[in-house]
């Protein structure tokens, strides 16, 4: 079982939504067949991979691959209007593009010094 992110319980079957033939009538279909299982099995090493980095806490790639907006946006809806606001000016100063990947403390000295002479909108 795995940990689902979004609703934190814990998960033991996940669908894929990749469907074959249950009784292959031609050639064409075992193909398909087998390409598919080939896809879905690649998948499932990764999805393994990812749980074994996020339980023993290895460094995973992927995740810095991740929408940071995306992320920050979803923790703004549950703050205060301030956070709102802060991430109105992070998306501008960013322009609407940012990945995990991307934040360092350069970025965070370059945010700071965009606030101190953004204009100020509702505040």
């Amino acid at each position: 079982g795995y940990r689902d992110e979004s609703t934190m319980k814990v998960i033991r079957h996940e669908s894929l939504g990749i469907y074959i033939y249950a009784k292959p009538k031609n050639q064409t279909e075992l193909k398909y067949n087998q390409s598919l299982a080939e896809r879905a099995e690649a998948i499932r090493c990764r999805r393994f991979e990812a749980i074994v980095n996020e339980r023993y806490d290895f460094f995973d790639k992927e995740k810095m691959k991740g929408d940071f907006l995306a992320y920050f946006k979803k923790l703004a809806d549950k703050k205060n209007s301030k956070w709102q606001h802060v991430y109105m000016h992070f998306r501008t100063f960013t322009q609407g593009k940012c990945t995990f990947g991307e934040i360092n403390v350069d970025l965070c000295n370059r945010f700071r010094e965009y606030l101190l002479t953004a204009p100020q909108g509702l505040h």
